[in-house]
Protein backbone atom coordinates (compact mmCIF):
# COMPACT_ATOMS: atom_id res chain seq x y z
CA UNK A 1 0.00 0.00 0.00
CA UNK A 2 1.20 3.39 -1.06
CA UNK A 3 2.13 5.62 2.09
CA UNK A 4 2.18 9.51 1.79
CA UNK A 5 5.45 11.00 0.40
CA UNK A 6 7.94 12.91 2.67
CA UNK A 7 7.11 16.66 2.30
CA UNK A 8 11.07 17.60 2.73
CA UNK A 9 11.75 20.09 0.38
CA UNK A 10 16.27 20.04 0.25
CA UNK A 11 19.10 17.89 -0.78
CA UNK A 12 22.04 17.93 1.27
CA UNK A 13 25.39 18.93 0.19
CA UNK A 14 28.31 16.94 0.19
CA UNK A 15 32.15 17.84 0.62
CA UNK A 16 33.51 16.35 -2.08
CA UNK A 17 33.25 18.09 -5.51
CA UNK A 18 32.98 18.44 -8.99
CA UNK A 19 36.53 17.07 -10.69
CA UNK A 20 37.85 15.92 -7.65
CA UNK A 21 34.54 13.93 -6.43
CA UNK A 22 34.58 12.48 -9.94
CA UNK A 23 38.58 11.38 -9.86
CA UNK A 24 37.67 9.22 -6.61
CA UNK A 25 35.02 7.15 -8.75
CA UNK A 26 37.65 4.81 -10.47
CA UNK A 27 38.65 3.50 -6.92
CA UNK A 28 35.81 1.93 -5.86
CA UNK A 29 36.64 -2.12 -6.49
CA UNK A 30 38.78 -4.73 -5.59
CA UNK A 31 40.26 -6.95 -7.49
CA UNK A 32 38.99 -9.99 -6.59
CA UNK A 33 42.49 -12.62 -5.49
CA UNK A 34 44.10 -9.64 -4.36
CA UNK A 35 45.82 -9.77 -0.60
CA UNK A 36 43.17 -9.03 1.90
CA UNK A 37 43.65 -6.41 4.23
CA UNK A 38 42.46 -7.13 7.89
CA UNK A 39 38.64 -6.86 8.58
CA UNK A 40 38.39 -8.71 11.54
CA UNK A 41 37.20 -5.57 13.80
CA UNK A 42 34.52 -5.69 10.79
CA UNK A 43 33.29 -9.37 11.09
CA UNK A 44 33.99 -9.32 14.66
CA UNK A 45 31.06 -7.23 15.58
CA UNK A 46 27.52 -7.88 16.81
CA UNK A 47 24.40 -6.30 16.47
CA UNK A 48 22.39 -4.14 19.06
CA UNK A 49 18.83 -4.47 18.33
CA UNK A 50 16.29 -1.88 19.86
CA UNK A 51 12.85 -0.87 19.10
CA UNK A 52 12.31 1.69 16.51
CA UNK A 53 11.48 4.90 17.81
CA UNK A 54 9.49 6.67 15.33
CA UNK A 55 5.35 6.41 15.40
CA UNK A 56 5.59 5.50 11.78
CA UNK A 57 7.34 2.25 12.06
CA UNK A 58 5.10 -1.04 13.46
CA UNK A 59 5.59 -1.52 17.00
CA UNK A 60 7.47 -5.08 16.75
CA UNK A 61 9.94 -3.98 14.05
CA UNK A 62 13.42 -3.78 16.07
CA UNK A 63 16.04 -1.70 14.50
CA UNK A 64 20.22 -1.67 14.26
CA UNK A 65 22.82 -1.40 12.62
CA UNK A 66 26.18 -2.32 11.26
CA UNK A 67 29.84 -0.68 10.62
CA UNK A 68 31.08 -1.78 7.16
CA UNK A 69 34.60 0.08 5.73
CA UNK A 70 34.24 2.50 3.17
CA UNK A 71 36.54 0.85 0.78
CA UNK A 72 37.51 -3.05 1.29
CA UNK A 73 40.96 -2.47 -0.22
CA UNK A 74 42.24 0.05 2.85
CA UNK A 75 39.72 -0.18 5.55
CA UNK A 76 41.29 2.80 7.42
CA UNK A 77 39.93 4.98 4.91
CA UNK A 78 36.93 5.71 6.85
CA UNK A 79 33.75 3.31 7.80
CA UNK A 80 29.69 3.78 7.06
CA UNK A 81 26.87 2.73 9.26
CA UNK A 82 24.22 0.59 7.36
CA UNK A 83 20.40 0.66 8.59
CA UNK A 84 19.01 -2.97 9.47
CA UNK A 85 15.64 -3.98 10.66
CA UNK A 86 13.97 -7.22 11.55
CA UNK A 87 10.85 -8.94 12.67
CA UNK A 88 11.94 -11.78 15.58
CA UNK A 89 10.99 -15.45 15.12
CA UNK A 90 8.02 -16.23 17.05
CA UNK A 91 10.04 -19.13 18.58
CA UNK A 92 13.82 -20.43 18.88
CA UNK A 93 15.09 -19.14 15.52
CA UNK A 94 17.15 -21.41 13.09
CA UNK A 95 19.22 -18.40 12.43
CA UNK A 96 18.15 -15.26 10.06
CA UNK A 97 16.53 -14.97 6.40
CA UNK A 98 17.64 -11.28 4.78
CA UNK A 99 15.48 -9.90 2.44
CA UNK A 100 16.40 -6.90 -0.49
CA UNK A 101 13.42 -5.30 -2.16
CA UNK A 102 15.35 -4.47 -5.39
CA UNK A 103 15.71 -1.12 -6.87
CA UNK A 104 19.15 -0.67 -6.97
CA UNK A 105 18.18 2.24 -4.71
CA UNK A 106 15.22 0.89 -2.55
CA UNK A 107 15.21 1.04 1.19
CA UNK A 108 14.54 -3.06 3.33
CA UNK A 109 13.99 -0.41 6.25
CA UNK A 110 10.99 0.51 4.18
CA UNK A 111 10.29 -2.46 2.06
CA UNK A 112 10.09 -4.25 5.23
CA UNK A 113 7.96 -2.02 7.43
CA UNK A 114 5.21 -1.68 5.44
CA UNK A 115 5.24 -5.06 3.03
CA UNK A 116 6.38 -6.93 6.14
CA UNK A 117 2.88 -8.97 6.69
CA UNK A 118 3.56 -10.97 3.31
CA UNK A 119 6.68 -12.78 4.92
CA UNK A 120 5.13 -13.39 8.62
CA UNK A 121 4.95 -16.91 8.17
CA UNK A 122 8.46 -16.94 7.69
CA UNK A 123 9.05 -15.77 11.06
CA UNK A 124 8.44 -19.63 12.23
CA UNK A 125 11.39 -20.32 11.62
CA UNK A 126 13.66 -17.03 11.38
CA UNK A 127 14.48 -13.70 12.30
CA UNK A 128 13.66 -11.96 9.48
CA UNK A 129 15.80 -8.84 8.18
CA UNK A 130 15.99 -5.99 6.00
CA UNK A 131 18.69 -3.41 5.09
CA UNK A 132 19.19 -0.12 3.20
CA UNK A 133 22.19 -1.08 1.36
CA UNK A 134 25.60 1.85 1.43
CA UNK A 135 23.98 4.95 -0.68
CA UNK A 136 20.35 4.35 0.00
CA UNK A 137 17.81 5.44 2.78
CA UNK A 138 19.68 5.99 6.15
CA UNK A 139 23.31 3.97 4.98
CA UNK A 140 24.52 7.15 3.63
CA UNK A 141 22.54 7.84 1.08
CA UNK A 142 23.70 9.38 -2.61
CA UNK A 143 22.34 12.21 -4.61
CA UNK A 144 22.47 14.12 -7.53
CA UNK A 145 20.18 17.51 -6.90
CA UNK A 146 16.59 17.32 -7.92
CA UNK A 147 17.44 19.06 -11.49
CA UNK A 148 19.37 15.86 -12.48
CA UNK A 149 16.71 13.53 -14.46
CA UNK A 150 15.72 17.12 -16.16
CA UNK A 151 18.92 18.32 -17.47
CA UNK A 152 19.58 14.86 -18.89
CA UNK A 153 16.35 14.90 -20.02
CA UNK A 154 16.94 18.25 -21.90
CA UNK A 155 19.97 17.34 -22.55
CA UNK A 156 18.86 14.08 -24.89
CA UNK A 157 15.92 16.27 -26.51
CA UNK A 158 15.16 19.15 -29.31
CA UNK A 159 18.35 20.90 -30.91
CA UNK A 160 20.83 18.43 -28.49
CA UNK A 161 19.82 15.62 -30.10
CA UNK A 162 20.65 17.47 -33.76
CA UNK A 163 24.17 18.79 -32.26
CA UNK A 164 24.97 16.39 -29.25
CA UNK A 165 28.20 18.24 -28.13
CA UNK A 166 25.78 20.57 -25.96
CA UNK A 167 24.11 17.08 -24.70
CA UNK A 168 27.32 15.62 -23.82
CA UNK A 169 28.84 19.09 -21.97
CA UNK A 170 25.80 18.86 -19.49
CA UNK A 171 25.96 14.95 -18.92
CA UNK A 172 29.58 15.57 -17.82
CA UNK A 173 27.87 18.31 -15.30
CA UNK A 174 25.20 15.88 -14.22
CA UNK A 175 28.12 13.46 -13.13
CA UNK A 176 30.35 15.80 -11.41
CA UNK A 177 27.18 17.17 -9.59
CA UNK A 178 26.35 13.70 -8.40
CA UNK A 179 29.96 13.56 -6.85
CA UNK A 180 29.37 16.93 -5.41
CA UNK A 181 25.94 16.11 -3.40
CA UNK A 182 26.75 12.55 -3.02
CA UNK A 183 30.86 12.47 -1.40
CA UNK A 184 33.07 9.63 -0.54
CA UNK A 185 30.38 6.68 -0.76
CA UNK A 186 29.95 7.50 -4.68
CA UNK A 187 33.45 5.84 -5.18
CA UNK A 188 32.62 2.58 -3.54
CA UNK A 189 28.91 2.01 -4.47
CA UNK A 190 27.99 -0.91 -6.80
CA UNK A 191 26.51 -4.56 -6.35
CA UNK A 192 30.54 -5.57 -5.55
CA UNK A 193 30.93 -4.28 -2.41
CA UNK A 194 27.03 -4.68 -1.33
CA UNK A 195 27.93 -8.36 -1.14
CA UNK A 196 30.91 -7.70 0.48
CA UNK A 197 28.90 -5.89 3.09
CA UNK A 198 26.13 -8.42 3.18
CA UNK A 199 28.65 -10.94 4.27
CA UNK A 200 29.71 -8.95 7.17
CA UNK A 201 25.75 -8.57 7.99
CA UNK A 202 25.92 -12.42 7.98
CA UNK A 203 28.45 -12.75 10.63
CA UNK A 204 26.94 -10.14 12.72
CA UNK A 205 23.92 -11.76 12.88
CA UNK A 206 25.27 -14.94 13.92
CA UNK A 207 24.61 -17.14 11.00
CA UNK A 208 27.78 -19.82 9.48
CA UNK A 209 25.23 -19.02 6.63
CA UNK A 210 23.19 -16.92 4.40
CA UNK A 211 19.81 -17.41 3.69
CA UNK A 212 18.21 -14.78 1.64
CA UNK A 213 15.16 -13.77 -0.63
CA UNK A 214 15.81 -11.47 -2.91
CA UNK A 215 13.58 -9.41 -5.61
CA UNK A 216 14.27 -7.78 -8.83
CA UNK A 217 17.50 -5.90 -8.25
CA UNK A 218 18.01 -8.07 -5.34
CA UNK A 219 18.31 -10.91 -7.86
CA UNK A 220 21.52 -9.41 -8.97
CA UNK A 221 23.27 -9.30 -5.38
CA UNK A 222 22.51 -12.84 -4.45
CA UNK A 223 23.58 -14.07 -7.69
CA UNK A 224 26.92 -11.82 -6.67
CA UNK A 225 27.49 -12.73 -3.32
CA UNK A 226 27.20 -16.14 -4.55
CA UNK A 227 30.07 -15.99 -6.82
CA UNK A 228 31.93 -14.28 -4.26
CA UNK A 229 31.20 -16.23 -1.11
CA UNK A 230 29.47 -19.62 -2.31
CA UNK A 231 30.90 -21.61 0.44
CA UNK A 232 28.42 -19.08 2.82
CA UNK A 233 25.50 -19.73 0.32
CA UNK A 234 22.47 -21.35 2.36
CA UNK A 235 19.30 -21.42 1.25
CA UNK A 236 18.86 -18.65 -1.59
CA UNK A 237 15.80 -17.55 -3.42
CA UNK A 238 15.86 -15.26 -6.37
CA UNK A 239 12.44 -13.67 -7.10
CA UNK A 240 12.00 -11.84 -10.24
CA UNK A 241 15.62 -12.32 -12.00
CA UNK A 242 17.58 -9.73 -13.33
CA UNK A 243 20.15 -9.95 -15.87
CA UNK A 244 23.84 -10.97 -15.72
CA UNK A 245 24.40 -10.07 -19.43
CA UNK A 246 22.76 -7.23 -20.91
CA UNK A 247 24.68 -3.88 -21.36
CA UNK A 248 22.81 -0.46 -19.76
CA UNK A 249 21.59 0.14 -23.73
CA UNK A 250 20.09 -3.28 -23.86
CA UNK A 251 18.33 -3.59 -20.51
CA UNK A 252 16.36 0.31 -20.75
CA UNK A 253 15.35 -1.05 -24.23
CA UNK A 254 14.19 -4.29 -22.48
CA UNK A 255 12.81 -1.89 -19.54
CA UNK A 256 10.68 0.36 -22.32
CA UNK A 257 9.06 -2.57 -23.87
CA UNK A 258 7.78 -4.53 -20.99
CA UNK A 259 6.40 -1.49 -19.94
CA UNK A 260 4.74 -0.31 -22.46
CA UNK A 261 3.07 -3.63 -22.93
CA UNK A 262 2.07 -3.56 -19.22
CA UNK A 263 0.73 0.32 -19.67
CA UNK A 264 -1.85 -1.13 -22.26
CA UNK A 265 -2.84 -4.08 -20.43
CA UNK A 266 -3.86 -1.17 -17.65
CA UNK A 267 -5.59 0.69 -19.83
CA UNK A 268 -7.59 -2.59 -20.99
CA UNK A 269 -8.52 -3.36 -17.63
CA UNK A 270 -9.48 0.79 -16.95
CA UNK A 271 -11.28 1.59 -19.67
CA UNK A 272 -13.69 -1.44 -18.99
CA UNK A 273 -14.57 0.55 -15.85
CA UNK A 274 -16.96 3.87 -16.40
CA UNK A 275 -14.94 5.62 -13.36
CA UNK A 276 -11.41 5.25 -16.03
CA UNK A 277 -10.32 8.93 -16.44
CA UNK A 278 -9.14 8.10 -20.29
CA UNK A 279 -13.09 6.67 -20.94
CA UNK A 280 -13.78 3.43 -22.78
CA UNK A 281 -12.05 2.88 -25.58
CA UNK A 282 -8.57 1.23 -24.98
CA UNK A 283 -6.67 2.72 -28.54
CA UNK A 284 -7.65 6.36 -27.34
CA UNK A 285 -6.65 6.17 -24.28
CA UNK A 286 -3.00 5.01 -24.91
CA UNK A 287 -3.27 8.45 -27.34
CA UNK A 288 -4.35 10.31 -24.18
CA UNK A 289 -1.20 9.23 -22.03
CA UNK A 290 1.09 10.28 -24.63
CA UNK A 291 -0.04 13.59 -25.00
CA UNK A 292 -0.26 13.86 -20.78
CA UNK A 293 3.12 13.15 -20.57
CA UNK A 294 3.85 15.32 -23.69
CA UNK A 295 1.68 17.95 -21.96
CA UNK A 296 3.57 17.95 -18.35
CA UNK A 297 7.11 17.59 -20.23
CA UNK A 298 6.10 21.31 -22.27
CA UNK A 299 3.80 22.98 -18.51
CA UNK A 300 4.71 20.96 -15.92
CA UNK A 301 2.73 21.69 -12.37
CA UNK A 302 4.17 22.36 -9.15
CA UNK A 303 4.35 20.34 -6.12
CA UNK A 304 3.85 19.91 -2.59
CA UNK A 305 7.81 18.87 -2.20
CA UNK A 306 8.29 22.54 -4.37
CA UNK A 307 9.88 21.26 -7.88
CA UNK A 308 7.80 21.13 -10.88
CA UNK A 309 6.40 17.41 -11.82
CA UNK A 310 7.11 17.11 -15.76
CA UNK A 311 5.41 14.32 -18.10
CA UNK A 312 8.82 12.13 -17.36
CA UNK A 313 8.16 12.07 -13.94
CA UNK A 314 4.70 10.63 -15.03
CA UNK A 315 6.28 8.26 -16.78
CA UNK A 316 8.11 7.02 -14.24
CA UNK A 317 5.30 7.34 -11.60
CA UNK A 318 2.78 5.04 -13.86
CA UNK A 319 6.18 2.67 -14.38
CA UNK A 320 5.76 2.25 -10.79
CA UNK A 321 1.99 2.10 -10.90
CA UNK A 322 2.16 -1.33 -13.23
CA UNK A 323 4.73 -3.48 -11.39
CA UNK A 324 1.43 -5.08 -9.71
CA UNK A 325 -2.12 -5.24 -10.70
CA UNK A 326 -2.91 -4.48 -7.05
CA UNK A 327 -1.28 -1.54 -7.59
CA UNK A 328 -4.20 -0.71 -10.72
CA UNK A 329 -6.78 0.79 -8.64
CA UNK A 330 -4.55 3.24 -6.79
CA UNK A 331 -3.27 4.50 -10.33
CA UNK A 332 -6.45 4.92 -11.92
CA UNK A 333 -7.20 7.28 -8.85
CA UNK A 334 -3.98 9.04 -8.75
CA UNK A 335 -4.07 9.71 -12.72
CA UNK A 336 -7.67 10.96 -11.72
CA UNK A 337 -7.05 13.22 -9.63
CA UNK A 338 -4.31 14.75 -12.21
CA UNK A 339 -6.63 14.69 -15.00
CA UNK A 340 -9.62 15.91 -13.35
CA UNK A 341 -8.39 18.51 -10.63
CA UNK A 342 -4.91 18.81 -11.35
CA UNK A 343 -3.85 17.38 -7.87
CA UNK A 344 -0.37 15.68 -8.34
CA UNK A 345 -0.16 13.83 -4.95
CA UNK A 346 -1.65 10.70 -5.87
CA UNK A 347 1.18 10.46 -8.58
CA UNK A 348 3.93 12.19 -6.48
CA UNK A 349 3.47 8.84 -4.37
CA UNK A 350 4.15 6.67 -7.10
CA UNK A 351 7.05 9.00 -8.69
CA UNK A 352 8.86 8.54 -5.19
CA UNK A 353 8.26 5.08 -5.10
CA UNK A 354 5.50 4.96 -3.01
CA UNK A 355 7.06 5.04 0.43
CA UNK A 356 7.00 7.59 2.99
CA UNK A 357 10.03 8.69 5.14
CA UNK A 358 9.39 8.19 9.08
CA UNK A 359 9.76 11.05 11.39
CA UNK A 360 12.94 12.27 12.75
CA UNK A 361 14.15 9.52 15.28
CA UNK A 362 15.71 10.11 18.56
CA UNK A 363 19.61 10.66 18.96
CA UNK A 364 19.66 7.26 20.39
CA UNK A 365 17.72 5.69 17.70
CA UNK A 366 20.56 3.59 15.56
CA UNK A 367 18.61 4.88 11.97
CA UNK A 368 19.97 7.96 10.44
CA UNK A 369 17.90 10.98 10.95
CA UNK A 370 15.30 11.04 7.70
CA UNK A 371 15.56 15.01 7.40
CA UNK A 372 19.41 13.28 6.08
CA UNK A 373 17.66 11.78 3.22
CA UNK A 374 17.74 13.48 -0.31
CA UNK A 375 14.37 13.49 -1.85
CA UNK A 376 16.35 12.01 -5.13
CA UNK A 377 18.10 9.38 -3.39
CA UNK A 378 16.31 6.24 -4.71
CA UNK A 379 16.31 7.23 -8.57
CA UNK A 380 20.45 8.29 -7.85
CA UNK A 381 21.19 5.50 -6.13
CA UNK A 382 19.76 3.04 -8.62
CA UNK A 383 21.97 4.87 -10.96
CA UNK A 384 24.58 4.70 -9.71
CA UNK A 385 24.58 1.21 -9.10
CA UNK A 386 23.99 0.22 -12.21
CA UNK A 387 26.68 2.36 -13.80
CA UNK A 388 29.12 1.02 -10.91
CA UNK A 389 28.16 -2.54 -12.10
CA UNK A 390 27.95 -1.55 -16.19
CA UNK A 391 31.84 -1.79 -17.76
CA UNK A 392 30.36 -0.39 -20.93
CA UNK A 393 31.46 3.53 -21.50
CA UNK A 394 30.59 4.51 -24.75
CA UNK A 395 32.79 7.76 -26.16
CA UNK A 396 32.01 11.27 -26.81
CA UNK A 397 32.64 10.34 -30.34
CA UNK A 398 29.94 7.31 -30.12
CA UNK A 399 27.35 9.09 -28.54
CA UNK A 400 27.48 11.43 -30.40
CA UNK A 401 27.25 9.43 -33.41
CA UNK A 402 24.02 7.56 -32.03
CA UNK A 403 22.00 9.80 -29.88
CA UNK A 404 19.86 10.28 -32.82
CA UNK A 405 19.52 6.78 -33.01
CA UNK A 406 18.88 5.91 -29.92
CA UNK A 407 16.45 8.46 -28.97
CA UNK A 408 14.32 7.08 -32.04
CA UNK A 409 14.65 3.16 -31.06
CA UNK A 410 13.60 4.24 -27.07
CA UNK A 411 10.88 5.80 -28.49
CA UNK A 412 10.05 3.45 -30.73
CA UNK A 413 10.10 0.72 -28.17
CA UNK A 414 7.67 3.21 -25.81
CA UNK A 415 6.29 6.55 -26.64
CA UNK A 416 5.49 7.31 -22.90
CA UNK A 417 8.40 4.96 -21.79
CA UNK A 418 11.47 5.89 -24.14
CA UNK A 419 13.17 8.67 -23.22
CA UNK A 420 12.37 8.55 -19.23
CA UNK A 421 14.41 5.02 -19.72
CA UNK A 422 16.95 6.64 -22.23
CA UNK A 423 18.08 9.19 -19.66
CA UNK A 424 18.56 6.25 -16.94
CA UNK A 425 20.99 4.99 -19.52
CA UNK A 426 22.61 8.01 -20.11
CA UNK A 427 23.42 9.30 -16.87
CA UNK A 428 26.58 7.09 -16.52
CA UNK A 429 28.39 9.00 -19.29
CA UNK A 430 31.04 11.26 -17.53
CA UNK A 431 31.50 8.61 -14.97
CA UNK A 432 34.41 6.06 -14.55
CA UNK A 433 33.78 2.57 -16.19
CA UNK A 434 32.31 0.14 -14.03
CA UNK A 435 33.15 -3.51 -12.48
CA UNK A 436 33.52 -6.22 -15.37
CA UNK A 437 33.10 -8.83 -12.30
CA UNK A 438 29.70 -9.35 -12.93
CA UNK A 439 29.94 -10.29 -15.99
CA UNK A 440 32.90 -12.20 -15.96
CA UNK A 441 33.09 -14.10 -13.23
CA UNK A 442 29.27 -14.63 -11.67
CA UNK A 443 28.37 -17.82 -13.77
CA UNK A 444 29.25 -21.71 -13.15
CA UNK A 445 28.11 -21.12 -9.19
CA UNK A 446 29.31 -23.99 -7.07
CA UNK A 447 26.90 -23.26 -4.42
CA UNK A 448 24.17 -25.33 -3.37
CA UNK A 449 20.91 -25.32 -5.27
CA UNK A 450 18.64 -21.96 -5.62
CA UNK A 451 15.00 -21.24 -6.37
CA UNK A 452 14.84 -18.60 -9.27
CA UNK A 453 11.23 -17.75 -9.87
CA UNK A 454 10.61 -15.72 -13.42
CA UNK A 455 7.46 -14.40 -13.96
CA UNK A 456 5.61 -14.20 -17.49
CA UNK A 457 4.18 -11.45 -17.05
CA UNK A 458 6.52 -9.56 -15.66
CA UNK A 459 6.93 -5.42 -17.20
CA UNK A 460 10.76 -5.25 -15.71
CA UNK A 461 12.48 -8.16 -15.28
CA UNK A 462 11.10 -10.24 -18.72
CA UNK A 463 11.31 -14.34 -18.31
CA UNK A 464 13.48 -14.52 -20.40
CA UNK A 465 16.17 -13.24 -17.87
CA UNK A 466 15.01 -16.21 -15.50
CA UNK A 467 16.15 -18.37 -18.33
CA UNK A 468 19.02 -17.20 -19.26
CA UNK A 469 20.89 -16.73 -15.75
CA UNK A 470 19.60 -19.90 -14.78
CA UNK A 471 21.69 -21.46 -17.04
CA UNK A 472 24.57 -18.61 -16.70
CA UNK A 473 24.76 -19.92 -12.76
CA UNK A 474 24.75 -23.21 -13.79
CA UNK A 475 23.76 -26.65 -11.97
CA UNK A 476 22.80 -24.72 -9.16
CA UNK A 477 19.97 -23.01 -10.48
CA UNK A 478 16.47 -24.63 -10.11
CA UNK A 479 13.73 -22.32 -12.36
CA UNK A 480 10.01 -21.80 -10.63
CA UNK A 481 7.95 -20.41 -13.81
CA UNK A 482 5.01 -18.25 -12.58
CA UNK A 483 2.41 -18.27 -15.38
CA UNK A 484 1.38 -14.91 -14.09
CA UNK A 485 1.09 -11.23 -14.30
CA UNK A 486 3.07 -8.50 -12.27
CA UNK A 487 6.90 -8.15 -11.11
CA UNK A 488 8.01 -10.59 -9.20
CA UNK A 489 5.69 -14.09 -7.82
CA UNK A 490 6.01 -14.22 -4.38
CA UNK A 491 3.35 -11.33 -3.49
CA UNK A 492 1.09 -11.83 -6.04
CA UNK A 493 0.89 -15.66 -6.41
CA UNK A 494 -0.18 -18.09 -3.42
CA UNK A 495 1.71 -21.02 -5.05
CA UNK A 496 4.85 -18.83 -6.11
CA UNK A 497 5.04 -17.87 -1.86
CA UNK A 498 4.42 -21.69 -0.82
CA UNK A 499 7.05 -23.21 -2.84
CA UNK A 500 9.21 -20.69 -1.43
CA UNK A 501 8.54 -20.76 2.12
CA UNK A 502 8.41 -24.39 1.67
CA UNK A 503 12.47 -24.03 0.31
CA UNK A 504 13.52 -21.43 2.83
CA UNK A 505 11.72 -23.38 6.18
CA UNK A 506 12.08 -26.69 5.47
CA UNK A 507 14.39 -27.35 2.32
CA UNK A 508 12.05 -28.50 -0.06
CA UNK A 509 12.63 -27.61 -3.83
CA UNK A 510 10.74 -27.96 -6.51
CA UNK A 511 11.54 -29.49 -9.45
CA UNK A 512 13.37 -27.22 -11.57
CA UNK A 513 10.45 -26.27 -14.97
CA UNK A 514 7.79 -26.43 -12.29
CA UNK A 515 5.12 -23.93 -12.92
CA UNK A 516 2.55 -21.90 -10.71
CA UNK A 517 -0.69 -20.20 -12.19
CA UNK A 518 -1.01 -22.27 -15.00
CA UNK A 519 -4.81 -23.66 -13.90
CA UNK A 520 -5.05 -27.60 -13.92
CA UNK A 521 -1.64 -27.83 -14.97
CA UNK A 522 -0.11 -25.98 -12.16
CA UNK A 523 2.14 -28.15 -10.32
CA UNK A 524 1.77 -26.79 -6.99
Amino acid sequence: MLAKPSTRPSVRRRAVTGAAGLALLGAGLTAVGDTEPDLDRFYDQKITWAACRSADLPEDLQCGKITVPLDYADPGKGTLELALVRYRATGDPRGSVVLNFGGPGGSGVLGLAYGGKEFMGLTDDYDVVSFDPRGVGRSSPVSCGTEATGRVLEATSGENVSDPREALAQLREVAAECAEHSGPVLSHIGTVNVARDLDVMRQALGDRKLNYLGFSYGTRLGAVYAARFPEKVGRFVLDGVDTLTDSMTEQGLTSARGQQKALESFLTWCTEDIACPFGQDARDARRQVVELVDSLDENPVPTTFGFEFSGQDLAGAIGQGLYSKELWPLLQRALAQLMEDGDTRGVEAFATGGGALPAPQRADDPLVDEEEIPLDNPPAALMAVNCADDPDRPTAERLTRDLARLRTAYEEASPVFGRYRLAQVLMCYGRPRGTDYIRERVKDLGTPKMLLVGTRGDPATPYRWTVETAERLGDAAVVLDNRGEGHTGYGSSECVQRKVDDFLLYGSLPPSGSSCGSGEDDRA
